[in-house]
């Protein structure tokens, strides 16, 4: 969390960007001392038992406990807690792996196969939206994975009750190449220039709404490329700015830390650590995770409302004040007053990034439509096209 000296910050900058600060957060050791309910650390990195959580889970008042320390885990210790056998039945994880597989084949005979947000092209097999994907097609299959106690166990301790489970199945095959560094929900998704638009207080907040995950489908030793990781990394407040920059490229590719994995263990971790998959550099290890974010149940507004067709009584008005020299900032208002500013949820299959990391949002189309003065008529049908692909 911020330190004194930082907390007063109400804007951040790239300026702000200190890697000194980075290094004296993620140089400091974790002492398994601090967590009692841990097995021990590898590298930084607190290892649980699974069966030793379920334990002392067991009562109300255990499972409170285990579930505050994995607060200050994932908040203000290391950021990351790997969860050792945490799915116990290697045959449920076999079965939901030949349905991910299945998708995947699927997906590439349909010519609909889709890549990573953070590596080249063809590098990896992904599967976007596998939650639902899974869901239809192997409900039993899903309803034993999804049961899992574990799962819950962290996903009530970071969300609270009520969080929303999304997947992403990634396979890095043989030779794969790392992803780079990044961080993830939701400012991880915007650009520098948008990311540093949003105050101080908003890039604490965000870590708050997303605990990411992954979920081992095969034994992945380090030769694979399991996930790279820097400890303590989700603590440093300009990370939002600072992992996009050369020097915390360089430094992170230095002094990261990977831990080798089995299957059925899980990995959970503050979306704002620094992390990267890694190089799968073995000669026959089909490197397949499951890729969790799970939401807060808060990520919502009041009311539903009507935005496209808000977008379309505005758009004329819109059209008619440009015209008029009305300036681009009072346009811009509008804009964001009408339509949906943030692209996500969407199905990622039909509405992959375009030029970034997100597709365009709402908002993104009204402006395009403004600033080129395009026909109502089209603006109408990429508004319904958009939709459509969001409600797939």
């Amino acid at each position: 969390m911020p330190t004194p000296a930082t907390a007063k910050r109400t804007w951040l900058t790239e300026a702000d960007c200190d890697l000194d600060a980075l290094r004296s957060l993620v140089e400091q050791k974790t002492d398994v001392g601090d967590y009692l309910s841990a097995a021990g650390v590898e590298q930084n990195v607190l290892l649980y038992d699974s069966d030793r959580l379920r334990s002392l889970a067991a009562t109300a008042e255990g499972r409170r406990d285990v579930q505050e320390e994995l607060i200050r885990a994932l908040l203000d210790g290391p950021g990351i807690v790997v969860l050792k056998g945490a799915f116990a039945r290697a045959a449920v994880v076999d079965r939901v792996s030949e349905a991910f597989a299945a998708l995947i084949e699927e997906e590439r005979r349909e010519g609909t196969a889709r890549g990573d947000h953070f590596a080249r092209a063809g590098a990896n097999d992904r599967v976007w939206n596998a939650l639902d994907k899974i869901a239809v097609r192997a409900p039993e299959v899903f309803a034993d994975y999804y049961a899992n106690d574990m799962l819950a166990l962290v996903a009530e301790a970071w969300l609270g009750p009520a969080y929303q489970v999304t997947s992403q199945v990634n396979v890095v095959n043989p030779g794969g190449a790392a992803q780079s560094v990044h961080r993830d929900y939701h400012l991880g998704f915007l650009s520098q220039e948008r990311a540093a638009a949003y105050p101080a207080h908003v890039h604490r907040l965000s870590p708050v709404l997303t605990l990411q995950g992954a979920v081992a489908h095969c034994d992945m030793p380090v030769e694979s490329g399991p996930t790279l990781y820097l400890p303590h990394s989700q603590k440093y407040e300009p990370g939002y700015l600072a992992w996009r920059l050369p020097r915390f490229v360089e430094y992170f590719d230095t002094h990261h830390v990977q831990l080798p994995l089995d299957k059925g263990d899980a990995v959970f971790f503050n979306p704002a650590l620094f992390h990267a998959a890694g190089h799968n550099r073995s000669t026959g290890i089909r490197r397949m995770a499951n890729l969790l974010q799970i939401s807060s149940a808060f990520g919502r507004a009041m009311e539903t409302v009507d935005r496209e067709a808000m977008a379309n009584a505005l758009f004329p008005v819109l059209l008619r004040r440009q015209a008029e020299g009305t300036p681009a900032d009072w346009l811009h208002r509008v804009v964001a007053a009408t339509a949906e500013g943030y692209p996500f949820p969407t199905d990622l299959d039909l509405d992959p990034p375009v030029d970034g990391l997100a597709p365009p949002s709402q908002a993104d189309t009204l402006w395009q439509a403004v600033t080129e003065s395009w026909d109502p008529e089209r603006l109408r049908r990429e508004l319904r096209a958009a939709a459509a692909r969001r409600r797939h």
